[in-house]
């Protein structure tokens, strides 16, 4: 049987469709590859105290650690004293202004449920060398600027507590600091005896510090 061309060539133009569209529908049906997996990055480190329960030693350093650059604040000597959550401000400020300025970033501070303040106002609230205290050679009583306040006692304090704000050795603990003079008594208890030993390293190289006593006892397990 004869076909006409036009009818061959109808024939001819399916064939090539069909063999074309063969190697597109194998194609489809092959799974896709699989793309690695993406490579976990490791979690941002945080700061001691975000993202859990906030303890009282924490409390007191943070809040130790936001009065070292307030101007509000030169010349005072604050004590922090933190008891489930409640904050005891005591000691000295030169002014009514670096009163409020303590009360208002102590209420502001992550985990304070409340404040009691007992500061009092004094004329002249810098720390002074004792009578006959001998200059071992370095700066003690309000002769230097550091981060907007003088170095007195009450700076010297605050600044090793904002130190061992962010020292994981010292985590758990919950260390009192005394400045007379200079002179650092280091009080309270540490986890291990290697956040002891931190403890008095950053005391000791803290700037106007003349001597450290640690009376420290690492707490039992």
């Amino acid at each position: 049987m004869h076909l006409q061309k036009s009818s061959l060539g109808r024939i001819l133009l399916l064939l090539a469709a069909v063999g074309l569209a063969a190697p597109a529908a194998l194609a489809a049906r092959k799974p896709e590859a699989q793309k690695p997996a993406a490579q976990d990055k490791p979690a941002p480190r945080q700061e001691r105290g975000v993202g859990r329960q906030f303890s009282d030693g924490w409390i007191s350093m943070k809040i130790h650690a936001q009065f070292i650059t307030e101007d509000a604040l030169d010349g005072s000597n604050i004590d922090v004293d933190t008891t489930n959550g409640v904050v005891t401000l005591t000691g000295t400020v030169a002014t009514q202004a670096g009163r409020t300025r303590a009360t208002a970033i102590a209420k502001a501070t992550e985990g304070v449920k409340n404040v009691s303040d007992k500061l009092r106002i004094a004329k002249d609230a810098v720390d002074r060398p004792a009578a006959g205290a001998k200059d071992v050679g370095r700066e003690t009583a309000a002769t230097t600027k550091q981060g907007g306040r003088r170095v007195n006692d009450g700076w010297i304090k605050s600044k090793i507590y904002s130190q061992f704000l962010t020292e994981d050795a010292l985590d758990n603990s919950d260390v009192d600091i005394t400045v007379r003079n200079g002179v650092v008594t280091l009080s309270g208890s540490v986890a291990a005896a290697a956040g002891r030993t931190r403890a008095v390293a950053i005391a000791k190289g803290t700037e106007g510090v003349r001597d450290v006593k640690d009376t420290l006892k690492v707490a039992k397990k």
